[in-house]
C-alpha cells in the first residue's frame, strides 16, 4: 500500500460532516449501555461524553477512557469511535468513558486548530480555550482510569505509530497493538518518528510533565487521571478507509487486554 501524496505542507485529504456524525453517535447509543452527556456547546455544536458502564458498577472492572477529534483535520478518529460504538463489540467487564470529538469547531474549518487557532491538543496546563477547559471540568467529575486511548492522525506519517506513556512499567499493550494494526495498516519504521527515537513504531516519550510548559491532552491525563496509555497515530496520507481501519484494530485490542486486567 502506498502514500497517496496528497498531504503537501498539510492534511489535504478527506472531510467529515462533524455534526452528521456527532447527531450519529446519539443514534448508535440506545439500547448498547450508553449514556449520553452534553458537557460544552457553541455555534450549533454539541461537545459529547459517552459513558458505559461495567455489569457490576459496585465491584467495577477496568476503566478506560477514550477520546479523538482533538484536531480538526483528523476526521478518522471520530470515525472510527462511532464504527466502535455501532459495532458494540466491548468486553462486558470494561467501562469505557469515551468522547468522540474534543474539537468540533476545528473540523468544520478543516484545520488542526479551533476558532481561535488555538491548538487544544497544547492547552492542557496553562489552559486559554474553553473547549480545554469544559473538557478538564468533565474530567475532574470523574474516577480515575486504569488506560486512556487518544485517537489521532500525522499527515506526514510513514504509517501507523504509537505513544506509549508507562511510567510505572505495568505490562506494556504496544507490541498487541501493533500486532492488531499491521494486517490492516502500514506501521512507520522509522528510526525515528516525530524527533523521537522509535522500535517498530513504539515511541516511549521521555517526558517530565514539569518541565514541559505546554501539555497535550495525554500528559494531563498521565499526570492526574491514569498511569498508563497511548497515544495512536493513523497515517493520514492513505485512504481514509485504512486509517479508520487501524484505529479501530488498536483499540479493539487494547480493550481486551485491558479487560482482561480484571484488577484494572
Amino acid at each position: 500500500m502506498q502514500k497517496l501524496g496528497k498531504n503537501l505542507g498539510r492534511y489535504h485529504g478527506e472531510t467529515i460532516d462533524i455534526a452528521a456524525v456527532l447527531r450519529e453517535f446519539v443514534s448508535a447509543t440506545p439500547g448498547r449501555g450508553w449514556t449520553v452527556e452534553i458537557f460544552h456547546e457553541h455555534a450549533d455544536l454539541s461537545w459529547l461524553a459517552l459513558h458505559r458502564p461495567g455489569p457490576h458498577p459496585a465491584a467495577h472492572g477496568p476503566r478506560l477512557y477514550l477520546s479523538a477529534g482533538i484536531h480538526g483535520d483528523e476526521p478518522a478518529g471520530p470515525l472510527a469511535a462511532l464504527r466502535l460504538v455501532q459495532e458494540n463489540r466491548w468486553p462486558a467487564n470494561l467501562e469505557i468513558f469515551l468522547l468522540p470529538c474534543l474539537n468540533p469547531v476545528g473540523f468544520t474549518l478543516n484545520r488542526r486548530e479551533n476558532s481561535e487557532g488555538i491548538d487544544l491538543n497544547r492547552d492542557y496546563r496553562r489552559v486559554r480555550a474553553a473547549e480545554t477547559r469544559a473538557h478538564l471540568a468533565w474530567l475532574e467529575r470523574q474516577p480515575g482510569f486504569d488506560y486512556y486511548l487518544c485517537l489521532h492522525e500525522d499527515w506526514e506519517a510513514h504509517g501507523f505509530y504509537l505513544y506509549e506513556q508507562n511510567p510505572d512499567h505495568r505490562p506494556s499493550l504496544a507490541n498487541k497493538i501493533m500486532h492488531a494494526v499491521q494486517p490492516v495498516c502500514p506501521i512507520d519504521l522509522s528510526e525515528s518518528i516525530e524527533g523521537r527515537p522509535a522500535t517498530g513504531g513504539i515511541i516511549h516519550p521521555n517526558i517530565i510533565p514539569a518541565e514541559r510548559p505546554d501539555w497535550p491532552e495525554a500528559l494531563y491525563l498521565i499526570s492526574h487521571k491514569a498511569r498508563q496509555g497511548y497515544t495512536l497515530e493513523a497515517p493520514s496520507d492513505f485512504p481514509l478507509a485504512t486509517r479508520v481501519n487501524a484505529l479501530v484494530a488498536a483499540v479493539n485490542a487494547a480493550a481486551e487486554i485491558s479487560a482482561a486486567d480484571k484488577n484494572g
